[in-house]
């Protein structure tokens, strides 16, 4: 019989730019996802960013785009082009019928991410903006109502534009105060009524206009940009443990599991190399310090020196996480020969795929979560998994999401041998998107991984109606019976 352990958080987990809209309401200022059209494709004209005063910001140097910045400044957004984030699927409006529905369920816990430009439009000002802080105070006020625990994703994969203009974002160890201004104010605000925090999202896969401002990944510019990043979250996590006693701090860690494509030594030894390609950003930030083939990493890829400052080894010492959140959708393959990749890899022939070619191996789940406890001693938190698919609504908004029940079941029940057998310590379960929302990855909404639909198509089309799936009521009684009804697979 499959178990939940006593005190086990259960529930979804959403990114605000990808639900939450509202971008130009309540003070929000402008972000860095607010830039990306459908497709996930940024204008190449967004080079610059008029202000509330009419000051225009432009990049503080070229590398943040492809194309040479022009000494004009161009529009904001185009008329003709669609902006998922602006309206998501409309959360701001509709947090209280959403949270009701999670309740529904029957969740413990929600993990949202607060907009950094919500709360600071620009990440500059000195004060908060009140009506962001507001905002969320409601949204924790409704959590509480339905006895579900929030946890807090302080910066998922964004930061206000103009941060990442005018500084070139984590580029610049200004950023690192900026952020650390912006967590206190939410600990100020919030810290007495959440315990759960994340102080960055996907520490791994962050690129382009994600919180480091800098467009290609695993450059001398990506990895100094990441440095100032750990700086920023272990100077966090001593001020909340200082401000929040008994507050608990991770980072979210984008993971998929890796095997060798074959028993050949150099698949072997490459599989090692490649795993530590990924496990380089949580390593640093779980166990507070640089590991030592971190110089080799930096010199294959070519990189000659990371910058520190004085006390910045103490800071990530003392600022180590508490426990390691992760998500989890698939795993890969790679051989000899194969390019480095801090997430991913190529395909597996004895795996089926999703429909967006995603392989799907639960036991790759219980095999990571051994890893990780094995390789921190830390407790566990899986923070994402689920199956992005392709939902047939019925005339009445209603789908037969057998599919993604049984994605789940196996995932969930992996996770619980992982615990039950194995002896992994796991603080919870957050499933991705538990009310459909825009992906990140393509910028559509026919990539649904909820247990409720919304009605609306990939250019924000439809009524916003919210209708539970046939997933909704199954994860209900598995939470009803504490995972008791959960299949082996």
């Amino acid at each position: 019989m499959k178990q939940f352990p006593k005190g086990f958080l259960i529930g979804g987990a959403t990114a605000d730019f990808q639900y939450e809209g509202g971008y130009d309401e309540g003070g929000r200022g402008l972000s860095t996802h607010d830039y990306e059209t459908d497709g996930n494709q940024v204008n190449p004209r967004h080079h610059t960013l008029k202000m509330p005063d009419g000051s225009i910001i432009t990049p503080a140097s070229s590398f943040f785009f492809a194309d040479p910045v022009p000494a004009e400044a161009d529009p904001v957004f185009l008329d003709d082009a669609y902006y998922p984030s602006h309206k998501a699927v409309d959360f701001y409006h509709h947090y209280k019928e959403d949270i009701a529905l999670m309740a529904g369920m029957g969740f413990t816990a929600y993990r949202f991410s607060i907009c950094w430009s919500r709360i600071y439009p620009t990440g500059d000002e000195d004060t908060p903006n009140e009506a962001g802080l507001k905002f969320y105070d409601d949204v924790i006020t409704e959590l509480e109502k339905y006895d579900i625990e929030p946890v807090v994703t302080i910066c998922h994969d964004e930061l206000p534009m103009a941060l990442a203009l005018k500084y070139d974002g984590f580029s610049s160890r200004h950023v690192i105060d900026c952020y650390v201004k912006y967590a206190k104010t939410l600990f100020e605000r919030f810290g007495s009524r959440v315990k759960y925090w994340l102080t960055f999202n996907e520490i791994n896969a962050v690129k382009g206009f994600g919180p480091c401002g800098v467009r290609d990944s695993g450059n001398q510019s990506h990895y100094q940009a990441v440095h100032h990043m750990f700086v920023a979250s272990a100077k966090a996590v001593i001020l909340g443990h200082e401000m929040m006693p008994g507050s608990m701090f991770g980072t979210m860690y984008a993971s998929s599991e890796i095997y060798p494509a074959t028993c050949k030594p150099e698949d072997i030894f490459h599989r090692l190399q490649h795993r530590r390609e990924t496990l380089y950003f949580i390593d640093v930030m779980a166990r507070g310090y640089y590991h030592n083939y971190a110089r080799d990493l930096w010199n294959r890829r070519g990189i000659t020196e990371i910058k520190m400052e004085e006390g910045d080894e103490d800071i990530l010492l003392k600022g180590q996480l508490d426990y390691v959140a992760f998500s989890y959708y698939r795993s890969n393959t790679c051989k000899a020969g194969d390019e480095m990749k801090t997430i991913g890899g190529s395909p597996n022939p004895y795996l089926e795929n999703t429909p967006w070619g995603w392989p799907v191996d639960p036991l790759g789940l219980r095999f990571l979560m051994n890893e990780f406890y094995d390789r921190y001693q830390k407790p566990l938190f899986i923070v994402e998994n689920g199956m992005g698919a392709i939902d047939e609504a019925d005339e009445n908004g209603y789908v037969e999401d057998d599919y993604r029940i049984k994605y789940l079941n196996d995932h969930l029940a992996a996770m619980c041998d992982a615990i039950n057998i194995d002896g992994v310590e796991c603080l919870g379960y957050t499933m991705w998107g538990p009310l459909d929302l825009v992906s990140l990855s393509t910028g559509e909404m026919a990539k649904r991984y909820g247990f409720v639909y919304i009605d609306m198509d990939d250019k924000g089309n439809g009524t916003l109606k919210r209708t539970p799936k046939k997933s909704y009521y199954w994860m209900k009684d598995v939470i009803t019976s504490n995972g008791g009804i959960l299949e082996d697979f």
